[in-house]
């Protein structure tokens, strides 16, 4: 499983020869402007809420590369009314696809689209890759309902939000990796604007004294699990 961080809430992740994108947010985003929508693949785009910085690509990612749309069933309906291809799924249900399963979880968070529709209820995604199992928890507070998680999957890598404001502070992911049940954590929902600056050498700090592992990776890097 391969992982690469586009920025914000936006990761691309390979696992086998299947793409898939989660909440494409590049073209609005200035720190991310060395990256080209038009070459970044994908088979499947999850989506974790309908917010704009989270949604801002979709049509056009989506229009290029026949892409399947997968989220809560209000958005990915949306899109289907639109002519793209899509899942619909709801918290606590889980869908086998062809790169593994893939559960939609929990988040607290709010979720509407840009001109202010309802988008649902937020969400987060547990992915059962062939070898590799990963959290990617959207944009969300510190929730208990993050310690059911372990119970059905053991994680090899928790996707967190540290940025504060807007979703949890690195104090709180701290938490949640407890919760979760897992040490390596990478993080994002951060620094793309002046709500969510981070101090990144305080954040690393604080999880290795807890003896956890934060990534903090550049625009455009990718990690292998």
């Amino acid at each position: 499983m391969k992982i690469t961080f586009y920025g914000h809430a936006c990761l691309g992740i390979q696992i086998n020869d299947t793409h898939i994108l989660v909440d494409p947010f590049i073209t609005g985003n200035a720190k991310a402007s060395h990256i080209s929508i038009d070459e970044i693949e994908a088979d499947y785009i999850l989506l974790t809420h309908a917010h704009q910085d989270h949604i801002l690509d979709v049509e056009t990612i989506a229009k290029r590369t026949d892409a399947v749309i997968v989220s809560n069933y209000e958005i990915a309906s949306h899109y289907g009314n639109k002519g793209f291809h899509y899942h619909p799924m709801n918290h606590g249900g889980s869908w086998d696809f062809e790169f593994g399963n893939v559960k939609y979880v929990n988040a607290i968070h709010t979720s509407s689209f840009p001109d202010g529709s309802y988008g649902g209820q937020p969400g987060g995604f547990v992915i059962e890759g062939e070898h590799k199992n990963i959290y990617i928890a959207g944009d969300t507070a510190l929730t208990m309902d993050m310690k059911l998680i372990p119970m059905r999957t053991k994680l090899d890598l928790a996707i967190l939000p540290i940025g504060s404001n807007f979703t949890m502070d690195v104090e709180d992911a701290i938490i949640a990796s407890d919760f979760v049940e897992c040490d390596k954590i990478l993080g994002y929902h951060y620094d793309t604007f002046g709500y969510i600056e981070i101090n990144h050498e305080e954040a690393k700090r604080k999880f290795f004294q807890k003896g956890k592992d934060l990534m903090l990776l550049e625009i455009g890097q990718s990690i292998d699990l």
